[in-house]
């Protein structure tokens, strides 16, 4: 077998990036990643609203708001040098009543202490100024938030890694290691490969393949689970009506959004999402951790109001109406879908930022939701380093 230096499990834009910068520092390094489908970026990282975030939400101090904003201004840059699709349209966060308005203040205070460049407060007509069809008392403007194509950003990493002489492998699904004194033999569904050292980039299934390495004590105590984030596209009239990405207040006790808009960077309006908990995978396995129940028990009105958007396109509507009053049934087209992993504690909070382990020779990525295609490259310097210095 051939052994080599490092080995990312994981083809999704996290393990893509870590593979890339390794190689930026370290030309000579065998390195290679595996992928188990057919694809690169073929989940999260593909099916995403291509968002380039500005970390305007993130509480101060945390790993993602000190990877965010560095990491916008790279990915902005990495997309104009490489020519990939781009779009700097700034976005509002709307807060539709003055119940909400604290709540913005709070977004404009963590976005101002986390460096975000040029938030302005809006009052109600200078909101209409820049978002004529939106409706609020108040509104945070943040310039700087882009969109772009994160698989094509995805597949541009993987001809970079090709290019420094990393090997990519598909179809190439982990079932299972054995550790020796000189490394790890990691074995798949087509073969067996060694390495000095493994990262598990497994997104939605990292919680697994944790579990197959028998570590990391830490994890014992959490799992990953699915989220459902479902999208309705707008009517060619109805794009008409937003200029950039429009945002409501968003609710601190959750790492999710709320239902938005966003433009799309090959053209259209994207309306939502959703964020349900997705059943195919392994839905017994979810029902018997405790977490589960713990945060169906302490979020329950939130995750029924989510169930119920799902539900019912009606519900949506009157969701996607508190933003933008004009938008009729007729506008709601079908849309895609993407599945979102994230970490649910013991006590059933969702870890609100993200979260890396170190175990003998694993480096274990668990908890990379959003913003990790924003600050990939970031993301992926953090990683290396860590790699580098072990």
């Amino acid at each position: 077998m051939l052994r080599h230096d490092l080995l990312i499990i994981g083809g999704g834009i996290v393990g893509l990036g870590l593979a890339r910068a390794v190689l930026e520092t370290l030309p000579d390094l065998k390195l290679l990643l595996l992928e188990k489908e057919g694809t690169l970026a073929a989940h999260q990282s593909g099916h995403n609203s291509g968002v380039i975030h500005t970390g305007v939400y993130y509480k101060p101090g945390s790993l993602k708001a000190r990877l965010c904003v560095p990491g916008a201004r790279a990915m902005l840059a990495y997309c104009r040098e490489r020519g990939l699709p781009v779009q700097q349209l700034g976005k509002v966060i709307v807060a539709v009543r003055e119940s909400e308005v604290p709540g913005l203040r709070e977004v404009q205070r963590r976005g101002e202490a986390n460096g975000v460049e040029g938030l302005r407060w809006l009052d109600a007509s200078a909101l209409r100024d820049i978002e004529p069809s939106v409706r609020g008392v108040a509104a945070l403007h943040v310039p700087t938030a882009a969109i772009t194509d994160y698989a094509a950003v995805a597949r541009s990493y993987a001809d970079d890694i090709q290019r420094s002489g990393g090997e990519i492998r598909l179809g190439a699904e982990v079932v299972g290691f054995q550790s020796r004194p000189d490394g790890v033999v990691v074995a798949t569904r087509h073969g067996d490969f060694t390495a000095a050292q493994v990262v598990n980039c497994a997104g939605l299934q990292a919680d697994r393949v944790a579990a197959m390495a028998r570590g990391v004590r830490a994890l014992r105590e959490m799992r990953v689970l699915p989220f459902r984030g479902e999208y309705y596209a707008l009517g060619p009239n109805a794009q008409k009506l937003v200029r950039g990405l429009v945002y409501p207040v968003p609710d601190p006790r959750f790492p999710f959004l709320g239902v938005h808009f966003t433009p799309r960077v090959h053209g259209g309006v994207e309306a939502g999402p959703s964020a349900v908990l997705h059943w195919s995978r392994e839905s017994a396995s979810m029902l018997a951790y405790r977490g589960f129940w713990a945060m169906s028990s302490r979020y329950w009105q939130k995750g029924l109001g989510e169930q119920l958007r799902s539900w019912s396109r009606t519900a949506y509507l009157r969701a996607l109406r508190r933003l933008l009053p004009q938008l009729t049934d007729a506008d709601l087209l079908p849309g895609g879908f993407g599945v979102r992993a994230q970490i649910v504690l013991p006590d059933g909070k969702l870890l609100d930022d993200f979260s890396i382990l170190r175990e003998s020779r694993f480096l274990h990525v668990l908890n990379v939701p959003s913003p990790a295609a924003t600050a990939s490259l970031l993301i992926a310097r953090h990683l290396a380093a860590r790699l580098l210095t072990a």
